[in-house]
């Protein structure tokens, strides 16, 4: 038993072993390719040097060179957007849980059912209000009985006789009944249930003859489907770039419908399970948006009215630094020139230019791969 499991510990170090010495391995070739490659484009551009100066010296030593063939696009100043594409989803702003005004109780009678517009007012549940009755009948007893005594009492008074104390304590009983009254009336008028904010009954879940107290999971939820919003979490290295007041384009994929907004809410605090914070954008009135719509938020956090953009295939590294290549006519002949260039924001396909490029500029965009700088080149067969 212990030699099978040394043999097993043994057979998962070589794994282990082989496995990284071919990552090992694998990243020497890379890096080896990479040098070969800036060595094919460096010797190539000396070739076409060496072969432009014999020329110039006598022009019957190498064959006429054939001109490659590319596709040029002139280069333009056009407004340049960034933005920050995430997955959020539609909101109510009011979502309103029914809960009964006292302890709750027996239901009795519903008058609502799910999907039900809801005014703010409606009776919605009517709880058991037998007991409460009975007490309310009572005390009303009690009341008419101590308004005679006080009468009575009274009509002594007004004689002279009797005593102050008897008048006062008689009043009192009076004064008490009726207060009681008012709490048993008041606690009858709780075994109505009513909304307190319009909407949609969006969940009903609660039966006659349960015991109704407002809990989520059985009871009533409403939500204001005129007042809603655009929540969605963003990564922390947004940061500073993301602030109250930046444009938001909400696009509502399944209802082919996109709203322009802001930032209305920019929490304050990171989330330490995604490392991301929460944004929320208010929606304009619209009946075809509805609460836990899936939504593409996209933040607007960087723009530039005059820039010059490039398709990002076309951007080249070499040991340098970055280039591209654009098409230069000289002495009547179209050649291809490197220009270094220093690259700004992207943002879909389109690479910002911060330098290195101009209006007018004629960009290679096909057939640029494997191009040195000074070839020969044309637009045409």
């Amino acid at each position: 038993m212990q030699a099978s499991i040394q043999q097993l510990l043994l057979s998962s170090s070589l794994l282990l072993l082989l496995a990284c010495g071919n990552n090992s391995m694998v990243d020497k070739k890379k890096e080896e390719l990479s040098k070969l490659k800036a060595q094919q484009l460096s010797t190539t551009e000396q070739i076409a040097k060496l072969e432009k100066e014999i020329l110039q010296l006598d022009s019957t030593a190498i064959p006429p060179e054939k001109p490659k063939l590319v596709v040029t696009a002139p280069l333009n100043t056009a407004p340049f957007t960034h933005y920050i594409d995430l997955q959020g989803k539609i909101e109510a702003v009011n979502i309103s849980y029914v809960t009964p005004r006292g302890m709750g109780g027996q239901v009795r009678a519903i008058y609502v059912k799910q999907g039900d517009q809801v005014a703010k007012g409606k009776l919605l549940l009517k709880l058991d209000d037998a007991v409460i009755h009975q007490q309310l009948q009572t005390a009303k007893t009690q009341l008419d009985y101590a308004k005679n005594l006080y009468n009575r009492q009274k009509n002594l008074w007004d004689q002279n006789i009797g005593t102050e104390v008897q008048l006062i304590t008689a009043k009192n009983n009076v004064d008490q009944a009726e207060r009681q009254i008012g709490i048993l009336e008041e606690q009858l008028a709780m075994t109505n249930v009513y909304a307190q904010v319009s909407g949609i009954a969006d969940e009903v879940n609660i039966k006659v003859g349960e015991t109704f107290t407002g809990s989520p999971m059985n009871g009533i939820r409403i939500v204001n489907t005129s007042d809603l919003k655009a929540v969605a979490q963003v990564p922390e290295n947004y940061l500073e770039r993301v602030k109250v007041g930046s444009p938001v384009k909400v696009i509502l994929p399944d209802i082919n419908k996109s709203f322009s907004t802001k930032v209305s809410v920019s929490g304050k605090l990171i989330d330490p399970n995604s490392r991301s914070f929460y944004i929320e954008s208010k929606m304009p009135a619209d009946k075809m948006v509805r609460p836990n719509q899936i939504a593409n938020i996209r933040i607007e956090d960087y723009t530039v009215k005059d820039a010059i953009t490039i398709p990002v295939n076309t951007l080249q590294n070499d040991e340098k630094g970055k280039f591209v290549l654009v098409a230069v006519n000289e002495g009547g002949k179209l050649r291809a020139k490197k220009r270094p260039v220093e690259t700004g924001e992207l943002y879909g396909n389109e690479l910002e230019i911060h330098k290195g490029l101009q209006a007018g500029d004629q960009l290679i965009t096909e057939g640029f791969q494997g191009l040195y700088d000074g070839q020969l080149i044309t637009t045409s067969l």
